[in-house]
């Protein structure tokens, strides 16, 4: 049995059906790639009675070595946040149901909730971009995630940026400003979002000049606002 277990937002933020298919594991891992967990896996490991956790990378993932054990025993892949937001997990279920492996897929709460927080309304956001950690001595500088800020900014929609593991907040920003400069693209004031779903949970709401004076720590996102409705207007003035 395979078990895909959403984790939530914070080290609490599981499910009781998550706790019970950990309990039913005989192997753990954790998906350590797609983003920088807000807390240590050690805590985990207490909360499930000192079961072993194993860190597992995207080479490992994607090899569906993980679903050759789960033939033959209980296997669990613990993934921060919902565990469907990411395309090797949804591969991963594919691949299950061609090799009819019986699997179980536990949700849990996504940044995709927490980002209410703000007072944007949900229904306004348009597509969901990334932003990847450039390696200029490289030419590595891809601006593709500002093509969708685009696109979503000319039908007044909202866009909320998910950040590359292990990308700093400053970096962040950099890329935001070199890369709006050059697709043509002036922002206002823009919303950063700290840790939510954590009780370390920051919002910034302001001109990136004023933000890149904040210290934003990781797990982090950021939202380009669309056209607002005065209802948000008014919730974001207090931020």
């Amino acid at each position: 049995m395979f078990y895909l277990i959403g984790l939530g937002l914070n080290e609490k933020g599981y499910s009781r059906e998550a706790y019970d298919s950990v309990e039913k594991s005989e192997k753990i891992y954790v998906e350590n790639y797609t983003v920088d967990f807000p807390y240590d896996f050690s805590v985990l490991e207490k909360q499930f009675k000192e079961k072993k956790l194993i860190p597992a990378d995207r080479e490992f993932v994607e090899s569906m070595k993980i679903l050759e054990e789960a033939k033959k025993k209980n296997v669990a892949l613990l993934v921060y946040g919902n565990p469907l937001m990411a395309t090797t997990h949804i591969s991963l279920i594919e691949e299950a149901k061609k090799r009819k492996i019986k699997f179980s897929v536990i949700h849990g709460t996504s940044i995709l909730d927490a980002v209410s927080e703000t007072g944007l309304q949900i229904y306004k956001f348009g597509k969901i971009t990334s932003m990847p950690a450039w390696i200029p001595k490289k030419k590595f500088t891809p601006e593709s995630f500002m093509e969708v800020v685009k696109e979503n900014l000319s039908i007044d929609a909202h866009t909320l940026i998910l950040i590359d593991v292990g990308l700093r907040f400053s970096d962040a920003l950099n890329e935001l400003k070199i890369a709006g400069k050059n697709k043509n693209i002036k922002f206002e004031k823009i919303l950063v979002c700290q840790k939510l779903g954590t009780d370390k949970n920051k919002i910034f709401y302001d001109d990136i000049s004023k933000l890149e004076e904040k210290k934003v720590q990781s797990p982090f996102c950021i939202i380009i606002p669309g056209k607002l409705h005065f209802i948000e207007s008014e919730f974001l003035d207090n931020f």
